[in-house]
């Protein structure tokens, strides 16, 4: 039996990756230290994963900005806005498509959420007439690299199905007449590879999806000419994220001759596959958790190994990760101050694939109980921990009750009482929260954290940073003002950080996209909360202003998807509870005096399940619990909701479900196309399009801005839209912010100009 990963975590066990990047960015570097450096980290994850007894390397995961954007380099599939611009190196033109180029007003790819993760991959683009050619032979030079340094590679690439099916057509393009000048490009790839490596390993999550019938008639196909491309090198097909269900009958037909399978995401569909798949090929089980940070259950995993070597014989079975350790910390050892016994509770990248060599061990030993002693411990003690139950909570989600998800009154009635008091002019202009984080609120939040600065002087810091920045929305002229959440170190973090139940990581980062990475709490035990986490700051940004200002808070939805969630209990069943604390939150806002209050839920849209047939038990839950959040507000507070980064069409009626009055989007990357899914349901309440890429450091202008909300206003109509950036301000510097925030402004009173008087 073989024992892999799917792939690595890329930002290093302390984030190398994203301040090496940062520092050839700002030019604090050369090309040729940004490429000595990076290759010192795959070296790194290579030693990682042989010295814990794997017997491939993965070689292709590691990526400079993301896989998707590797693959699209590869092909040629170069947007034509990026052809103008000179380019001295394809290193820029890759981080030009990226992030777009604030010098030559170029704007940057789209990026949504890699199927059900917070990973934010950037999606291509095919135009008419696009020229593709093999462009980067990235996979090919890494692989020799490890080669060269005395690893056995695997390379991973993502298939062609995933791919195009991922992929976006732009300006009367068609992404899959260029199949077949893809397929070539593969095979040129694949039969390189075939020179260096004895199994390449392609990734086609979408497998797991509910496919077009006319993308799985190209499946046979294109899987022909690639393992021909392969010669004698095996060839594994990846699927993960869910279940093959009604794909499998046709994938089990395919030329290729490993199936890797997820059994945790996908669990339950091993003895589906052992029947359909041919007992001459290769499978490789997933039963290694690449999404959370619990350790596997050795025995059920051993389970199943076992199951599968009676079907299959241990010679054509590979133990491995349910996908890509990419949504996994990276080194649990790293975490010095987590509580011991939590702390034994967990696995990062690392120990995981420590996990697969004795998983591997004890599937194939008669002596299995000896071989997972430790971890049969582990197992044991989290389950009869009284730190992960408390009967209080559970008698609390017990009593919630339909009523308690419900407004006073319609939004027509709502929205009179809320202009009333409120008191906003056409087009209302705001942000979505946050304001830059700049490196002295870092210092001085790390200095209170450590006890280096006093309660005192953290305190008027605090208020400094609200005062100004109070002020100076004021002086751009927004309408709806922000306090700007110095205090905050994350929209999750700092929620969890006062909610019973969660635990926290020194180093637990995960990678968001590109060079932002993300440190998600965990959720352990029963969620509640103990006093008030945002009214004194709130209330005192209210004091300075005599504009509405917006009460800041994340929704249990993104808390639940953004954290690493106990796997003992339904996520349904988490939700609730923290859909109870974050309802005492907004009560306590509404008590002291805050007009309008947000409720973030940025990742209703990634929480979906792949599967259609899924969706609706998922999306009646979380609906459920936004709903419980606001249930019982007056009819003058006005509730607003955040969402970016998503696919909106398949939950458009799940957000009107919502019944927020305000829900703000992500848009300005996709040129406005996210609003048909608004236009096509008809959206009943107020809706605030992204007109800013705050992802980018490009600053869009006045005119960029005014054609972005005309393009709005065919959408929505007048009385209902608003005007803000795509997404909170916490990443972007000082001037950018300015500028985009004035042109933002400056666009709007355009328009307000415009209206009939």
């Amino acid at each position: 039996m073989k024992a892999h990963i799917l792939g690595f975590p890329r930002i290093g066990t302390h984030r190398e990756l994203k301040h090496i990047l940062e520092a050839y960015w700002s030019g604090s570097i050369p090309l040729k230290t940004l490429n000595l450096r990076t290759a010192k980290l795959r070296q790194e994850h290579w030693q990682i994963q042989q010295d814990s007894g794997l017997d491939t390397v993965a070689t292709g995961d590691f990526s400079l900005y993301d896989h998707m954007l590797d693959t699209a380099l590869m092909l040629g599939a170069v947007p034509p806005r990026f052809n103008t611009i000179p380019s001295s190196c394809p290193e820029n033109l890759y981080f030009r498509m990226a992030r777009g180029d604030a010098e030559y007003g170029i704007t940057a790819m789209e990026m949504t959420k890699w199927f059900d993760t917070n990973y934010h991959y950037i999606v291509p683009e095919f135009t008419e007439g696009m020229e593709l050619k093999y462009s980067s032979s990235k996979l090919v030079d890494e692989t020799r690299e490890a080669i060269a340094n005395g690893f056995f590679p695997k390379p991973v690439l993502v298939g062609p199905l995933t791919f195009l099916q991922l992929a976006k057509d732009m300006d009367g393009g068609n992404r899959w007449d260029y199949l077949d000048t893809i397929l070539g490009i593969y095979e040129t790839v694949i039969a390189e590879l075939a020179q260096l490596a004895d199994c390449i390993q392609l990734d086609e999550p979408v497998l797991c999806t509910d496919l077009p019938d006319e993308v799985k008639a190209l499946a046979p196909r294109v899987y022909e000419k690639l393992k021909s491309a392969a010669g004698k090198s095996d060839l594994m097909l990846a699927t993960y994220f869910g279940k093959l269900e009604d794909n499998l009958e046709w994938v089990a037909e395919l030329p290729v001759d490993v199936l890797h399978i997820d059994l945790v995401h996908g669990s339950g569909q091993l003895q589906q596959v052992l029947k359909k798949w041919p007992k001459e090929k290769q499978l490789s089980l997933g039963v290694v958790n690449g999404r959370n940070i619990w350790k596997t259950y050795g025995i059920k995993a051993t389970q199943l190994l076992r199951n599968a070597i009676d079907n299959q014989g241990s010679e054509k079975l590979w133990i491995g990760s349910s996908c890509s350790l990419l949504h996994s910390p990276v080194d649990l050892q790293q975490e010095t101050e987590l509580d011991p016994e939590l702390r034994d509770w967990m696995a990062f990248a690392v120990q995981k694939c420590d996990e697969i060599s004795f998983l591997r061990e004890a599937a194939l030993s008669s002596d299995m109980d000896r071989i997972l002693q430790e971890n049969i411990k582990s197992i044991r003690n989290r389950k009869s921990s009284p730190r992960t139950l408390n009967p209080a909570i559970r008698q609390r989600t017990e009593n919630i009750t339909s009523a308690m998800t419900e407004r006073r009154a319609p939004f027509s009635v709502r929205i009179k009482e809320q202009q009333n008091r409120l008191n906003l002019p056409p087009f209302p202009t705001t942000t979505i929260g946050s304001f830059p984080q700049t490196n002295e609120i870092r210092r001085t939040r790390r200095a209170f954290r450590t006890g280096q600065c006093s309660d005192a002087d953290y305190q008027e810091f605090i208020r400094k940073e609200i005062r100004d920045v109070i002020r100076t929305q004021e002086e751009i002229g927004l309408d709806v003002l922000v306090h700007g959440e110095a205090e905050r170190n994350d929209m999750v973090e700092y929620f969890g950080q006062q909610l019973e139940g969660f635990c926290f990581t020194q180093n637990g980062w995960v990678q968001s996209y590109g060079s932002r990475c993300v440190k998600p709490p965990i959720i352990y035990g029963d969620v509640s909360r103990a006093a008030s986490m945002t009214v004194e700051w709130t209330r005192y940004a209210q004091e300075q202003t005599d504009k509405p200002l917006k009460g800041m808070l994340t929704g249990p939805v993104t808390i639940l998807c953004w954290s690493f969630v106990r796997d003992d209990l339904p996520r349904s069943e988490v939700c609730r509870q923290l859909a109870l604390a974050i309802r005492d939150e907004v009560q306590d806002l509404e008590a002291a005096g805050i007009s309008i209050i947000q409720i973030d839920e940025a990742a209703l849209r990634e929480g979906m399940p792949l599967r259609i047939a899924d969706r609706q038990d998922y999306l009646d839950w979380a609906v459920d619990g936004f709903r419980l959040t606001v249930g019982g507000v007056k009819n003058s507070t006005q509730i607003h909701t955040h969402m970016c980064y998503s696919e909106f069409n398949a939950i458009a009626k799940a957000i009107a479900a919502m019944d927020a009055d305000v829900v703000s989007i992500e848009s300005s990357r996709s040129g406005m196309e996210l609003l048909d899914a608004f236009k096509d349901f008809e959206y009943p309440n107020d809706i605030g399009p992204g007109v800013w890429d705050i992802h980018s450091p490009r600053v869009p202008s006045e005119e960029e801005i005014f054609d972005l909300l005309q393009k709005a206003r065919k959408v929505i109509p007048d009385e209902r839209l608003w005007v803000n950036p795509d997404c909170g301000l916490k990443t972007r510097a000082w001037p950018e912010t300015l500028a985009s925030l004035n042109n933002m402004v400056a666009a709007t009173l355009r328009l307000r100009h415009d209206l009939p008087r």
